[in-house]
């Protein structure tokens, strides 16, 4: 009875001071979380999904080897394009493995673009629903990667490809309003390039989806200008053009050929380069100034007019009218 009751009262003890730790405990964890020492908790449906098995390895502090193998799941669903299934799994695996910017950059990869483009192919189903598939899934793949954004924020890369993917040409229509998409292109490559990590096309391509929103020309005519006063390795054509545009914008009695010529080094680059930007209609590059630079630069270098680059068809914006006849 005597063992008994010795029991009883160290079993009372171990639970007293369990409980009194708990509080202690799981604040040091929540701190611990906050600062990335740790990874969060499991949402139930995760645990749900992954099964069992893979649950207690999970638990066993092995997450990202049950992201891993669940992974190579998702490449077979990919295989079999199985979409919804994909997007389910790459939910779990970023659940598991927060922390990895692969999989974010997979998991929205997958849907804003082998999804859509699977869709924008299915020649079996109606064109309505083939349309309405082909935008739902770039919009996950956008939300997809603002998620991961917020779990890893500071992330250049991750911030780069949500900008790339904003200022897509062939995703444009299906985010409705292209000043916004820009806008908020301009603004993650912009974070991205803030970090101060980031490659060297990061701040160009900041600039690219800039330059496409109304109402922000002298901003980007700074940014612009700030770039081509860096160097060399980053005047390249699409910038040195842009360039020229926001300065004609800014002074529309510019001189646009001269200013070409002074870019470019001679009347022919200046032509060559200008009339590609003049061709840009899907990327909605603006052009103010380029069709006058273009005439002048016309005269002087003797091209006949049925020969004029404005006298030739531009191709039209990417149209989902014309994709889901």
């Amino acid at each position: 009875m005597k063992i008994r009751r010795k029991s009883a009262v160290l079993t009372a003890a171990l639970l007293v001071f369990g409980a009194a730790r708990l509080p202690y405990e799981a604040g040091v964890s929540r701190e611990m979380r906050v600062a990335g020492l740790l990874p969060p908790r499991m949402a139930i449906g995760s645990r749900e999904r992954i099964g069992q098995t893979s649950m207690a390895v999970a638990l066993g502090g092995l997450r990202t080897l049950v992201a891993t193998f669940l992974n190579l799941r998702a490449f077979t669903a990919f295989s079999e394009r199985k979409w919804a299934k994909v997007e389910v799994t790459f939910d779990t695996i970023v659940d598991l493995a927060p922390r990895t910017r692969y999989y974010w950059e997979t998991g929205s990869w997958h849907l804003a673009y082998n999804a859509a483009a699977d869709y924008l192919n299915e020649s079996e189903l109606p064109p309505l629903r083939r349309r309405e598939a082909w935008r739902t899934y770039i919009l996950k793949g956008r939300a997809f990667l603002e998620r991961g954004i917020r779990n890893n924020p500071g992330d250049w890369r991750l911030l780069a490809n949500l900008g790339f993917l904003l200022c897509d040409a062939n995703k444009l229509p299906a985010f409705r309003d292209p000043g916004l998409s820009f806008a908020a292109s301009a603004e993650a490559y912009r974070k991205s390039a803030e970090t101060g990590k980031a490659n060297s096309f990061v701040p160009r391509a900041w600039l690219y989806s800039l330059a496409r929103v109304e109402g922000r020309e002298a901003e980007a005519l700074a940014l612009a200008r700030r770039l081509y006063a860096e160097g060399p390795g980053n005047r390249t054509p699409t910038l040195m053009c842009l360039l020229l545009v926001l300065e004609a914008h800014e002074d529309p009695a510019l001189d646009g050929a001269r200013r070409a010529v002074e870019l470019f080094g001679s009347p022919g680059k200046a032509y060559d380069k200008l009339s590609n930007h003049w061709r840009r209609t899907r990327e909605r590059f603006p052009v103010d100034g380029v069709a006058a630079a273009l005439e002048s630069l016309e005269k002087s270098l003797s091209i006949p007019p049925q020969k004029s680059i404005l006298n030739q068809p531009l191709p039209p914006p990417p149209s989902p009218d014309d994709w889901f006849q």
